[in-house]
């Protein structure tokens, strides 16, 4: 599993401003499969994505998709780890 960071480098403008193409990019990889949990951060500089993949390598790819990495509006930071206890309930806790 991983936790994908965003932190921006520009105004909430120019990050408001690419936010549907975002959350289209969002919903591709929620549709694949990989992306588990996403939001902004607070205050808000930026954003978190709780993913799941192969490799980071794989990880890597998918954020360098996201508008906000390509058009050089946030820096991503990737943190591998191994998942070894959830809690059961994980719908109801995350509403």
């Amino acid at each position: 599993m991983f936790v994908i960071e965003l932190v921006y480098k520009v105004p909430l403008e120019a990050i408001d401003a690419h936010m549907k193409a975002h959350v289209a990019y969002l919903n591709k990889y929620y549709e694949a499969g990989n992306f588990l949990v996403s939001g902004r951060k607070i205050p808000r500089d930026g954003g978190i994505i709780l993913a799941r993949g192969e490799t980071r390598d794989e990880i890597e790819r998918i954020v360098r998709e996201d508008p906000f990495c390509s058009r050089g509006l946030a820096d991503f930071r990737i943190i591998e780890f191994r998942a070894s206890q959830r809690a059961e309930d994980i719908p109801k806790r995350v509403a």
